[in-house]
């Protein structure tokens, strides 16, 4: 019964984090900001990681390849804002 629980979260994080991708993406689509795609990869990534997930052994959850997904998917957010930042801050000065 806990497998089922789990799955079915996991599968709910993966439509969430689908979801949200297509969010930001549509923001993207309106602005064309670098930003709003970014992090929409970024979710996509996270979306991935949970798909990878589902297809391996309960036991594998902890292996290295699983946190180097979530990384990338965290560094991609951690630049877009700071990437975001440099350049308001660019504009701001001039």
């Amino acid at each position: 019964m806990k497998a089922v629980i789990n799955e079915f979260l996991s599968g709910a994080l993966m439509l969430a984090y689908l979801a949200i991708g297509l969010f930001f993406l549509r923001f993207w689509r309106k602005t064309h900001d670098q930003f709003f795609a970014v992090f929409a990869a970024a979710f996509w990534v996270l979306a991935l990681e949970r798909i990878i997930l589902l297809v391996q052994h309960p036991g594998n959850e902890f292996r290295p390849y699983i946190y180097l997904v979530r990384l990338i998917a965290f560094l991609l957010i951690i630049g877009a804002i700071i990437v975001k930042n440099r350049s308001s801050g660019a504009d701001g000065a001039e």
